[in-house]
């Protein structure tokens, strides 16, 4: 059945390409597709033989031209001044302005389900007001803390014991706390929609019906556990549209090949170290700058050409090594094709990238100020080192099987068809409750959502779960009282509990990681066993 996609993206490097590949693939099963982006990129919409809509209130960028970029995290002293200006710019300071352009969008042309780059959370809020499915594209490893690994960003490798518990708890607080100075802004944008404010910006992220993350799961942490609505869907490896042909440096010597972000990080002295560093060595180098960076301001040893754009996925056919800023992008299609990286990452998400890459035994990272030499020294490591070879096509054969069918397009597949209620897909339309999704309930037979207090239930005060504060977690406010039906660790609830002082009616938080609570009947009532679902 043809089903109609929204998809939301801007103008953010690498994650462009992904969501254009899977909207390319919805097309050519027939379904309908439209990606409201950035004028910049309307080109590359188009090549993918999709529609184009242009924003009209939210941020207009180029992220190839710095006087264009939205962002600007090139000018940032510190991660922490980088992660500012996303957080201020497109995640939650456009907030209003991205639910504006999406909700209209939806109005005019209604679609069965809204996917969104997981940093537009402005464009999810109008989804979510418009009552349609949700899905989120995560086009890098999964960026928030979970139980089970390092919190993300700082490039930490896994920890054990009390000690290394202790760190993750820590750095994870640090982490996520400067996340809350937009939480102003993501609430205005919600409630001028008629939506609940969230707790906290983490939470938005999670009011999703789906999450799907295009990294290969065999990329992360074997032990790292995920919130129950992420599905791992396997990396996108196609070209972008302006890739261009393929033109190899001479000779017959192991092929290096090079490139740095697609977006501009003021990037041009580590290409130039990297050109040098390739001239000391018995190999051909094929350099690419990308748009952002003229290839006449690189100047090159004999053994490298330098080019602005080239079809990695075929250049890869003939690589021995590469050397990346461990760009997410790069790195997984240089690893699907089983060579393994020399990564020089610049900053965003490319330190945890290089940590994962490095864990993995399928590279070595060295610092953006490394000097050519140990570029050199880095690349002939890896060239001659077996086991590195050995690891990334061990991460090869794992993302082949990863990708053996296409997860993306079934799970939003999947998701379309469920889309039921008034005008199946239009605006109002109801959708089952998403896991993390605050005070909701199921919708009643009128298509209003009602807050779960409208029909509240009752709980045994004695067994009240207390892991507050989880990613994931949901909170649904529920009278607690005693009395028949009572919710009780016979139940099937988690058996992490407190007492409460006193029996009689009170107001409490139930909070369980990666589950919904709703009344067990549409119709609620007092005194009635609650179920919790995933």
């Amino acid at each position: 059945m043809r089903r109609n996609f929204l998809f939301a993206t801007w103008s953010g490097g690498g994650a462009v390409p992904p969501v254009r590949s899977i909207a390319r693939a919805l097309r050519e099963r027939g379904h309908g597709v439209r990606v409201p982006a950035d004028r910049s990129l309307h080109e590359e919409v188009v090549a993918s033989g999709v529609e184009p809509v242009a924003w009209t209130t939210a941020p207009q960028g180029d992220a190839t031209d710095p006087a264009k970029d939205v962002i600007k995290d090139f000018e940032a002293r510190t991660p922490l001044g980088a992660f500012v200006r996303l957080r201020d710019r497109i995640v939650c300071g456009p907030a209003a302005d991205y639910a504006r352009d999406t909700l209209a969008e939806l109005r005019a042309r209604p679609a069965d389900v809204l996917v969104a780059e997981h940093m537009l959370l402005g464009a999810l809020t109008g989804g979510e007001a418009a009552g349609i499915p949700l899905a989120s594209l995560v086009t890098t490893l999964y960026p928030f803390p979970t139980p089970g690994a390092p919190p993300p960003g700082p490039g930490l490798a896994p920890a054990s014991g009390v000690l290394g518990r202790l760190r993750d708890r820590v750095l994870t607080q640090l982490i996520l706390k400067p996340w809350g100075k937009g939480l102003p802004a993501l609430n205005t944008a919600r409630t001028a929609h008629g939506l609940p404010p969230v707790d906290s910006v983490i939470d938005a992220f999670d009011l999703v019906d789906r999450l799907l993350v295009l990294s290969p799961r065999a990329l992360d942490y074997p032990g790292r556990r995920f919130p129950a609505h992420l599905r791992h869907v396997g990396p996108r490896l196609d070209d972008p549209a302006w890739a261009g042909g393929l033109e190899l440096p001479e000779g017959d010597a192991p092929l290096v090949l090079a490139g740095l972000s697609s977006s501009f990080m003021n990037q041009h002295t580590q290409l130039q170290r990297i050109a040098e560093a390739l001239g000391t060595l018995p190999v051909r180098g094929l350099l690419t700058t990308g748009p952002a960076v003229d290839p006449a301001t690189v100047r090159a040893p004999g053994n490298v050409l330098v080019t602005s754009a080239a079809p990695h996925n075929t250049a890869l056919r003939h690589a021995a090594v590469t050397i990346t800023h461990a760009g997410h992008g790069t790195a997984v299609k240089s690893l699907a094709a089983g060579v393994p990286l020399v990564c020089v990452p610049l900053g965003r998400d490319q330190i945890e990238v290089a940590r994962h890459v490095e864990v993995a035994g399928a590279g070595i990272a060295v610092s953006k100020n490394a000097s050519p030499r140990t570029i050199a020294r880095a690349v002939d490591r890896v060239l001659h080192e077996p086991s590195y070879q050995r690891e990334a096509r061990r991460l090869a054969a794992e993302i082949a099987a990863e990708t053996a069918t296409d997860r993306a397009v079934a799970e939003l597949e999947a998701l379309a068809g469920r889309a039921t209620g008034r005008g199946e897909g239009a605006p109002g339309a109801s959708r089952p409750n998403r896991p993390g999704h605050h005070g909701r309930c199921r919708t009643d037979p009128t298509g209003r959502r009602p807050h779960p207090m409208d029909h509240p239930v009752r709980i045994n005060p004695q067994v009240v779960p207390l892991l507050a504060g989880r990613r994931g977690a949901v909170d649904e406010q529920v009278q607690a009282g005693a009395g028949r039906g009572c919710v009780g660790r016979g139940d099937g609830l988690p058996t992490a509990a407190r007492r409460l002082p006193g029996s009689g009616p009170a107001r409490c938080r139930l909070r369980w990681p990666g589950y919904a609570v709703r009344p067990a009947s549409p119709a609620g009532g007092a005194g009635e066993r609650l179920r919790l679902s995933a």
